[in-house]
């Protein structure tokens, strides 16, 4: 069987250009070698409660909500309010101006670094501002010239304007946020309250302009895999292929087929890679290359991968508790994110590399009570997704990937999770929910080991690559943001989490978009 398009991935970048291509009339197979699709992107159920595996909530960005409305696809929305604490104070972000509530937060915290607080509002306004111009309107990779001309007219012309004046600015703010704030402040706990539940060395402009983008996200009724769900159907309802369990184990661009592990060949014209980029380069034989100059690149771009890391990753909480979801509504939003010391993750030292199971669990039961959680309660949006008075909790953190194979390699991999859940129970019950330890019904968790084998990501990462790869092997300009999808093999076309820097779901789906663009226009021109 031949294909006009295979796309290798099942996540949302995957997703999404199955999709643009079935709409197109393409001839197109999808395959992602788990049994569910959606990647980091899904909902499951246990004994009544629904949880979401992966992202909490979505992130418009000017991409989000076009993409449904140009591929017709509806859903219940509803806004996704967030909500930030620190101990026993909680602030609500509902407005821009809720910036000011967070400048006043931390000054109750730090009242001696008021001037440097104010500062760095004064920062964090100016990033909003930039972020207003770079996703305030609904993004041109999603509209059509003859179809939406009133629309190119009226907003994207005049917004060009802004952003080709806003691009450079955002340039600049391309440093880690710790380095940025330490020109402001040598407080270690204030520096870590900021930044703690973002990624190592995270580029300042993304990290300080979520105040702004948190206004931006909305939640599906029914859990996030409702979107994995609706995806599917349209791309069945057009035409398309979808096969999971269908992991890719050989692939040869010069012959435009790839081999399944059960050994079946598919052939294409083209293919769009979209899963781990490192898993492309390992599986492909250079000597199958016969054109000297791609084979040559193909090397040079195999070497550059070679020693490349994935970001930070995470361990979550899944918790079914006895209480009512009003408790937790007079408390905080369906999103908190909540930090139950004014101290700073730094104070529990350096990772325990290398050390004995009781130095680790003195440093994890250190570091669990001084983290940065998110939290995220389903049944605050949707009343359906918990069994009637009581509430699923999903709670999470950074967590190292390497020390958590460590851990396994050392034999206690099961007595790390257990431990893990009873320090962050205890915290949450001791801080800002009362009551919580006595009113757990089930409780289980995730490490970031089970975040590399449910979506096949390196290092378990759940953007992409990490900040602190130099360089970061992907495109990370913006208005470079199209040479995000190419790739040196004939044929491939790339997209998802490892094209672009910073990634996360609104890159997913837009590189997804363009790598379907990219496809399309080829096809039509006969190549």
């Amino acid at each position: 069987m031949k294909y006009d398009a295979l796309v290798v991935g099942g996540g949302m970048a995957g997703l999404t250009a199955s999709a643009y291509l079935s709409k197109s009339g393409v001839k197109t197979l999808l395959c992602e070698k788990e049994g569910i699709l959606g990647g980091l992107v899904r909902t499951f159920e246990r004994n009544g409660f629904f949880y979401d595996g992966g992202i909490r909530a979505f992130e418009n960005s000017g991409i989000f909500l076009p993409m449904l409305k140009k591929l017709g696809i509806k859903m219940e929305l509803v806004k996704n309010q967030v909500t930030i604490g620190i101990e026993d104070r909680v602030i609500h972000l509902k407005t821009i101006d809720s910036v000011n509530d967070y400048r006043d937060l931390l000054c109750s915290f730090y009242p001696y670094d008021t001037l440097a607080i104010d500062a760095i509002t004064a920062e964090i306004k100016k990033i909003m501002h930039y972020m207003d111009v770079q996703y305030g309107i609904d993004n041109p990779m999603f509209m059509d010239v003859k179809e939406d001309r009133d629309y190119f007219m009226k907003v994207v012309f005049p917004w060009m304007f802004k952003y080709i004046v806003t691009s450079p600015k955002i340039a600049t703010l391309n440093v880690p946020v710790v380095e940025f704030l330490k020109r402001y402040t040598q407080d270690q706990s204030l520096v870590d309250i900021i930044t703690q539940h973002f990624f190592q060395a995270t580029p300042t402009f993304f990290s300080l302009s979520y105040l702004k983008l948190y206004l931006d996200y909305y939640y599906p009724l029914g859990g996030t895999a409702t979107l994995v769900q609706k995806l599917k159907t349209f791309i069945l309802d057009h035409g398309g292929e979808i096969r999971t369990n269908t992991p890719i184990a050989a692939v040869e661009p010069q012959k435009h087929f790839v081999t399944t592990a059960s050994g079946e060949e598919v052939f294409y014209h083209h293919l769009i890679w979209a899963a781990d980029l490192k898993t492309l380069y390992q599986m492909i034989d250079p000597n199958t290359l016969q054109d000297k100059k791609v084979k040559r690149t193909f090397l040079a771009r195999k070497a550059v991968l070679e020693d490349k890391t994935g970001c930070d990753s995470i361990f979550t909480f899944f918790l079914a508790v006895d209480l009512n979801p009003d408790y937790f509504a007079q408390k905080a939003s369906a999103h908190f994110f909540y930090t139950p010391q004014r101290t700073g993750q730094t104070q529990a030292g350096p990772l325990p590399w290398g050390t004995t199971r009781r130095e680790i669990k003195v440093w994890l039961k250190k570091f669990y009570g001084l983290s940065t959680y998110e939290i995220s309660i389903p049944v605050l949006r949707d009343s359906t997704l918990a069994p009637a008075g009581k509430t699923g909790l999903i709670i999470s953190l950074l967590f190292d990937y390497q020390l958590t194979r460590y851990i396994r390699e050392q034999g206690w991999y099961e007595e790390f999770k257990t431990f893990s859940q009873q320090c962050i129970l205890q915290t949450l019950n001791n801080s800002i929910f009362p009551g919580l330890q006595s009113a757990v019904i089930d409780q289980f968790s995730s490490t970031p080991l089970t975040m590399q084998h449910i979506a096949g990501t390196l290092d378990g990462a759940i953007t992409g690559w990490s900040f602190t790869n130099k360089p970061i092997p992907a495109e990370s300009r913006l208005p470079k943001v199209a040479n995000s999808i190419k790739n040196p093999l004939p044929g491939v076309v790339q997209a998802g989490q490892w094209t672009f820097s910073p990634s996360g779901f609104p890159i997913a789906i837009l590189t997804g978009k363009m790598a379907a663009d990219q496809v399309i226009k080829e096809l039509k021109k006969g190549k």
